[in-house]
């Protein structure tokens, strides 16, 4: 072989290798501006997430917004709950003739310190007849503690009073009860789903399609904000609050409200007489 067609064939091996090389470089950096290109958008996605999230904990929690819009639904009153707007949740013989009106919030954890001490007993007393309870639920600490966990839970107690008064009663005293109810500053109750799997320690509630239905449609959501209303209305001013017509019951020598039973039975029986 000449010389000169060895240095062709050399000269043509070289400018293959270099086409070869350059082919794996543009490859190369076509692989890095879609790694690139992918990285920006989880980047982008994850920082649109926090967004969101700080978005929602500056508007004082998830489903605020929902909340908003409810404000502009027609009202929808529960079955079993009376007065011009639903307002009025009667528990006992109506034939009784005094009223206790309990104010109650469903994340307050001092109301649910009453439930516990002393909700038995109401609850005796109403079906002994000594009075009858309205009771009032509302949903002001949401605004105290940003959340929206207190009306959501409102309106699944709404849910509740649509299937009867017992199943309103129960559930209310499920919601209170030690292991369901959350830390103040937890908005738990926000969650659908833990409202109904609660109800499910709630017979007349378990496995309920048309009271899931309306939890989570939230059927009752605008009844709810309505009674939300009758905190600031009446000028109340915390929970849990009973008041016998204008007048607020005490524990004896306080300004607070009767939580313990020994406390309650005293303020019941200086209100109303001693039971017969």
């Amino acid at each position: 072989m000449s010389n000169r067609n060895n240095q062709q064939n050399k000269q043509a091996a070289r400018e293959r290798l270099r086409a070869e090389r350059e082919r794996q470089a543009k490859k190369d950096k076509t692989r890095r501006q879609l790694v690139v290109a992918g990285s920006i958008v989880v980047v982008l996605a994850i920082a649109g997430g926090i967004g969101v999230a700080v978005s929602k904990m500056n508007d004082g929690g998830a489903g605020k917004g929902e909340w908003a819009a409810a404000a502009d639904k027609p009202l929808i009153k529960p079955a079993n709950a009376t007065g011009k707007d639903g307002e009025e949740i009667i528990i006992g013989d109506d034939k009784a003739k005094e009223t206790l009106t309990v104010y109650e919030d469903p994340r307050c954890p001092s109301c649910a310190s009453f439930e516990r001490a002393s909700g038995e007993q109401l609850q005796q007393d109403v079906k002994d007849g000594r009075y009858k309870a309205r009771f009032v639920m509302v949903n002001f600490i949401d605004d105290g503690v940003p959340g929206t966990g207190s009306k959501n839970a409102v309106s699944a107690l709404g849910a509740a009073l649509n299937v009867s008064k017992e199943a309103f009663v129960e559930y209310k005293k499920a919601l209170f009860a030690p292991k369901n109810h959350p830390d103040e500053r937890d908005d738990a109750f926000a969650d659908d789903k833990k409202l109904i799997d609660i109800a499910q320690q709630v017979p007349a509630l378990k496995g309920n399609k048309d009271f899931e239905k309306n939890v989570t449609e939230g059927t009752y959501d605008k009844w709810a904000l309505e009674m939300g209303t009758l905190f600031k209305k009446n000028k109340i001013g915390g929970t849990p609050a009973l008041l016998h017509g204008d007048k607020t019951l005490t524990a004896e020598g306080s300004k607070n409200p009767p939580m313990a039973k020994e406390a309650f039975i005293a303020a019941i029986d200086k209100e109303f007489g001693p039971k017969k």
